[in-house]
């Protein structure tokens, strides 16, 4: 299990959910992997293989964008995939 963000995050990038993180799986974040990363990225995402399910991110997401990836609405399940795609090299 891992938490997801949706596409609700797209274009919006709030980095609130990154500076609660207390393992830094949330990227890109301009802190982390630096402002031409974060900017050229459409989203945020999250690191299945480092989340280690806290849910601190959640509720600081200000437009809802994350959940648990059990919690996804059917069409949203898509974004499992997404978020994992951002970490394979």
């Amino acid at each position: 299990m891992a938490h997801v963000i949706t596409g609700l995050c797209m274009d919006t990038k709030d980095q609130s959910c990154v500076e609660v993180c207390p393992v830094d799986c949330i990227h890109p974040a301009k802190n982390l992997d630096g402002e031409t990363a974060f900017d050229q990225s459409p989203q945020l995402y999250i690191d299945p293989e480092v989340c280690i399910d806290c849910g601190a991110c959640a509720p600081e997401c200000p437009v809802g964008a994350i959940f648990m990836d059990e919690d996804l609405k059917p069409e949203d399940r898509k974004y499992i995939e997404i978020n994992q795609k951002y970490f394979q090299p």
